[in-house]
């Protein structure tokens, strides 16, 4: 009996040791596992006057990089960019994230922006999710999506990011905690060509520009970091500033017709969009908890009427999900809002 419970023990301990040994190997693989990169191109970028403004419209309107890439005032609705703030990045006060998430500066500055990258390195860093060193970024930079753009889109906004004014401000790195820090590495994928997007196929076009803006993912719910499987753009995904009572729940935007925007006409979403035209033009008030928001509002409401259209036509082909979404969940509803009405 006795020399049974020690060979029991002895395999026992062999197998423990077999697990430890199997579990730090696949350790030390993701901590040496480098993520699929390609060699950035050696492309040239022609800064001409047209594609410097398609890169402004696609900058400021469509794929918001200065929603993260900037110093924004929250105490003012839609978080308008601080004046000097534009570029510069900064830590992301978002609660829930892996670690400390530092948007770096996208300025032009050589020293501590993106004034010494290449082309190429832009280009990759922004659709394959690698930067200048060859280390993964973490995907919160949505370039899963950006992948997507058009070359000549892709093209368009480097030819813009290199004529905004340069801002001399370095930014920590960013600290991402263990394990995600390594199973981020398998997300880079080299991009491929992409061809103009055809605007013709109204639906396919609003595809094109709801995929660039990755409404998906603010739209969807999470599940253990993951957006939840059948409940795509339909809303209640929390956002917590960190430190602060600001937070808001995202809507519903697929077409159900009690919860979502099913009964919603072209006409009333143009328009829900437009009235914030004036916040954008003039400057938008104060508000509090009760209308807090990072819907992007002020950068949304100068989309062109063709792109607006083409939007609303691809959300219509969405299947509905049914989720009814109170934004401010928790607050007192006697605060009142300065938001538009629905």
């Amino acid at each position: 009996m006795e020399k049974t419970m020690k060979r029991i023990l002895v395999w026992a301990f062999r197998l423990v040791l077999v697990a430890v040994v199997a579990i730090g190997a696949f350790v030390l693989y993701l901590v040496m596992k480098s993520p699929k990169t390609a060699p950035p191109s050696s492309i040239r970028v022609q800064l001409t006057p047209e594609r410097v403004e398609r890169g402004r419209y696609l900058t400021d309107h469509v794929v918001d990089c200065f929603g993260c890439h900037a110093e924004r005032d929250f105490s003012r609705f839609g978080g308008p960019i601080k004046a000097g703030g534009l570029g510069v990045g900064g830590p992301l006060p978002l609660e829930g994230l892996p670690g400390e998430v530092i948007v770096p500066n996208i300025t032009p500055d050589p020293e501590t922006g993106i004034g010494a990258w290449t082309d190429g390195e832009i280009l990759r860093a922004m659709r394959e999710g690698i930067a200048r060193d060859g280390h993964a970024l973490f995907p919160l930079m949505p370039y899963p999506n950006y992948r997507y753009l058009s070359d000549e889109d892709s093209q368009a906004i480097v030819a813009y990011l290199r004529s905004i004014p340069p801002v001399k401000k370095k930014q920590a790195p960013t600290k991402i905690n263990f394990p995600v820090n390594l199973f981020i590495k398998d997300v880079p994928q080299p991009a491929p060509s992409v061809p103009p997007p055809n605007k013709a196929d109204k639906p396919a076009y609003g595809k094109y520009l709801v995929t660039a803006a990755s409404c998906i993912e603010c739209h969807t719910p999470l599940e253990k970091g993951q957006l939840t499987p059948g409940k795509e753009y339909g809303g209640g995904r929390l956002f917590a500033m960190a430190g602060s009572p600001l937070r808001v729940y995202s809507a519903n935007i697929t077409p159900d017709n009690d919860t979502g925007i099913g009964v919603w006409t072209e006409e009333r979403f143009v328009q829900k969009v437009r009235s914030y035209q004036p916040y954008a033009a003039n400057g938008s008030p104060e508000v509090g908890p009760e209308s807090f928001t990072l819907m992007p509002w002020l950068a949304f409401c100068s989309l062109t009427d063709e792109d607006l259209s083409a939007i609303y036509a691809y959300l219509r082909t969405l299947r509905p999900v049914s989720n009814a979404v109170e934004k401010w969940k928790g607050l007192d509803p006697s605060k009142g809002s300065a938001v538009p009405s629905r």
